[in-house]
């Protein structure tokens, strides 16, 4: 799967007047690639959803999902225009496949509503409870967010309240290692876990649904980030917790976590009119294109 992000069509993405999800559904269409609008609580989600050959029902579904909706005054290249560049391109491999992959897309409105409402604000939120609600909990569910500058896999860290239910944890705990394998095996020695702010994963963990997310960092700030957690232990904390106050900050007047300054550049570019297409990377692409092949190619049974 070869991808770039300096090709005319994503540039055509990013552009400021753009609409994305019309974008988005008619790129692939114009490929051969159906998808379906869903919209819930007034966001608009695209689901793509392939023929019924493409499916084995001894073998758990892959929920995969990257966010299109970006924040006003961004061009919003990495956040999040180009994991929805993979996984555009990914499905029409997948369209292509000889054998059953148990795939699903789903690219998501409404993420970054998130940041400052709280998770039931965020798009996903929608979609996680209407899994829960027709018992759809059994899926593998895979985030990608920020997967187009560094050569450097980031699987988030996730801290699991003790209180969780026991299944619960076996089961985000099975998907987390088997994450990681996706990992050892898609790209050996050059991955890492760290902890990362929370995107449409947030919903789903908080509708009782396990579910993963990764992003990409350059090597040299992946590796400044992790000394950095080292140096400083409430640091993780403030992370993971961040959107989770930042309502109240809000409301109570007060100041901005200090240690912004601390966080990889890449996350310090987001929300920015420096997200953008030159600060991304074409390695990112080869290393997540081989990635997402791996994922299509793993068979889960069902328990």
């Amino acid at each position: 799967m070869e991808v770039d992000f300096h090709s005319e069509d994503f540039l055509e993405y990013i552009k400021k007047d753009t609409s994305r999800a019309d974008f988005i559904q008619n790129w692939l269409k114009e490929r051969g690639i159906d998808s379906h609008r869903t919209i819930i609580d007034g966001k608009n989600h695209i689901l793509v959803q392939f023929a019924p050959q493409f499916y084995n029902p001894q073998f758990k579904i892959k929920t995969v999902i990257a966010h299109y909706d970006r924040v006003d005054g961004s061009p919003g290249a990495n956040d999040n225009s180009s994991s929805d560049w993979l996984l555009m391109n990914w499905a029409v491999e997948l369209n292509a496949m000889r054998s059953f992959h148990n795939v699903r897309i789903y690219f998501t409105d409404g993420e970054e509503l998130g940041w400052n409402t709280g998770v039931s604000e965020q798009g996903a939120y929608g979609i996680a409870s209407v899994f829960k609600r027709l018992g759809i909990t059994s899926d593998d569910v895979y985030v990608f967010d920020c997967c187009g500058r560094g050569e450097v896999p980031i699987l988030s860290r996730t801290v699991i309240p003790e209180k969780a239910p026991k299944h619960f944890i076996e089961d985000f705990n099975d998907l987390y290692e088997r994450t990681q394998d996706l990992l050892r095996r898609s790209c050996p020695g050059r991955w890492m876990s760290l902890p990362v702010p929370y995107s449409d994963n947030a919903a789903f963990l908080a509708c009782g649904i396990p579910a993963v997310a990764l992003t990409m960092l350059p090597a040299d700030e992946a590796s400044s980030y992790a000394r950095e957690l080292l140096r400083n232990k409430e640091l993780e904390d403030a992370v993971l917790n961040r959107e989770s106050s930042k309502k109240k900050r809000i409301e109570t007047s007060s100041p901005e976590y200090g240690y912004k300054s601390r966080l990889p550049a890449t996350w310090r570019l987001f929300h920015t009119e420096n997200d953008n297409a030159g600060s991304l990377t074409d390695v990112s692409c080869r290393i997540m294109s081989n990635i997402l092949l791996t994922l299509a190619e793993m068979k889960t049974p069902l328990r």
